[in-house]
């Protein structure tokens, strides 16, 4: 991918980056080889991003082309309500709070490039300002107002406008943002394509665990990309890549979904897909929408505050209470009797005005189907947890998993993987996991993940290394059609 910089004077840029060109606008405008070119990044470092403005122009044009461009238009604009970002630093006050706490002086101004400034306990605060307005070069303006550090001003800055005892720092923050992305491993060359996977490294049930990430990365590399492994702090460098896999547990009301929406944006193939996401993750327009395409799902219906309790006594007991939200096992109750049923309302009441109650179906496993691009990816059945009602019981800290069993494709059974995808068809064509009851021999569909979970052991335990490298050519052929 190519990359630029755009300046109205190149000749007082004192510094060079490998494989990073740097031009005027006009050079931009009339190149006809970057008008048909659709593949170049851009950091816009023009004096001025005024309405009209040769910088404004610069990042319209840029979207036009569909080039990926920092500071896009929609940044430029926030600039224009300087009172609505001050609205949003009140988000994270007690990270300025914090921040500045030492400081005597009633006036603090930091300059930030790329996220970093010359302050190093400053950093945390200007790379959360960064990833808010996604401008390479700011300036922030903070004063203490009783006893109280108060966001007064963020502005863009031009380059001429930065200090020469600065211009180190410059340097290094655009060769660091251009060329020092994390890569797994040593001395990797960067291929054709770049990919990035979103994870959490403190996150107690990642939907992959370190040695599955691993193999991903060498897949990635084997199929054709070079892969950097991102946090919700990188939210700034998705404009370096060509494709985002998230391997954190997604949820509309969280980062992951914003990663999503600005990936996508950005132009880049994206597993999950934002609308995957907002569909799976809620089990609410789950159930309408398998219910109302004849998808054999458990009986279920929706639960208000005002729904009478006596209408769920038709259920019978026990059966089973569901927030929207729910994942892994967790925001699921099940109702044994009537003296459990008013306080697991009111409890699951707090989080959502909406329920679902399910009857509840006891098997000793659930299977999961992977899915991937409309085919069948993995079959797995996970047995109950010991002693427990679900495959994983989070009352115990340790052997709180049920045993897992991995099947050849050809074993499983036929109507159980039809039953999968035409769950799946409904919702697109991307990563799914699809949880399945059987009972009477028949198949019941109680869920369908967006961010299933892959493994090393489990789920590839089959098809081994081929499972991550069927994943990556999926992403490999989307990134070409594009």
């Amino acid at each position: 991918m190519s990359k630029l910089i755009i300046t109205e004077n190149p000749n007082n840029w004192k510094f060079q980056i490998n494989d990073v060109r740097v031009i005027t606008p006009g050079e931009y405008f009339s190149d006809t080889q970057l008008i048909k070119t659709k593949n170049i990044k851009i950091l816009n470092f023009c004096r001025s991003y005024q309405y009209q403005s040769l910088g404004y122009y610069v990042s319209l044009l840029a979207e036009a082309r569909g080039h990926k461009v920092m500071p896009r238009i929609a940044n430029i604009q926030d600039f224009r309500y300087p009172s609505l970002i001050r609205e949003d630093s009140l988000d994270f006050d007690e990270l300025i709070q914090d921040t500045l706490k030492a400081i005597d002086v009633k006036t603090v101004e930091m300059r930030i490039y790329m996220g970093r400034t010359q302050q190093d306990s400053f950093l945390k605060l200007s790379n959360l300002l960064f990833n808010l307005l996604q401008t390479p070069l700011l300036k922030a303006r903070f004063i203490k107002k009783d006893k109280k550090w108060l966001l007064q001003s963020i502005n863009p800055i031009s380059n001429t406008d930065i200090p020469e005892n600065e211009k180190e720092l410059l340097r290094s923050s655009l060769e660091n943002y251009f060329l020092g992305k994390k890569t797994f491993g040593k001395n990797i060359s960067r291929k054709k394509y770049d990919l990035a996977i979103l994870v959490n490294p403190d996150e107690v049930s990642a939907p992959s665990n370190a040695r599955a990430i691993q193999k991903f990365v060498k897949a990635a590399d084997k199929t054709g990309f070079s892969i950097d492994l991102l946090t919700r702090n990188d939210y700034s460098k998705l404009i370096q890549y060509d494709a985002l896999f998230i391997r954190e547990t997604t949820n509309v009301n969280h980062h992951t979904f914003r990663f999503a929406k600005k990936a996508e944006s950005e132009g880049l193939v994206v597993i999950d897909d934002s609308e995957s996401i907002l569909k799976c993750t809620n089990k609410v327009y789950l159930n309408e929408l398998l219910q109302a395409n004849n998808i054999p799902t458990p009986k279920s219906m929706i639960v208000r505050k005002e729904t009478p309790v006596e209408q769920l006594y038709t259920f019978g007991f026990p059966f089973v209470l569901k927030q929207p939200d729910s994942c892994f096992s967790k925001g699921v109750m099940k109702i044994n009797n009537e003296s459990e049923l008013v306080p697991a309302l009111q409890s699951l009441f707090q989080n959502s005005e909406l329920l679902i109650a399910q009857e509840f179906m006891p098997t000793s496993f659930d299977w999961r189907i992977g899915i991937i691009n409309n085919q069948p990816l993995y079959v797995c059945k996970y047995f109950m947890a010991r002693n427990h009602w679900q495959i994983v019981n989070w009352s115990k800290l340790k052997d709180k998993d049920g045993k897992a069993e991995t099947l050849a494709m050809k074993d499983a059974p036929e109507q159980l993987l039809k039953t999968a995808l035409q769950a799946t068809k409904l919702i697109g064509d991307s990563l799914y996991g699809v949880d399945i009851k059987e009972a009477n021999g028949q198949y019941y569909v109680i869920e369908v993940n967006d961010n299933p979970s892959i493994d090393s052991g489990i789920e590839d335990k089959i098809m081994k290394d081929q499972l991550y490298l069927n994943i990556m050519d999926t992403f490999l052929q989307r990134v070409k059609s594009y």
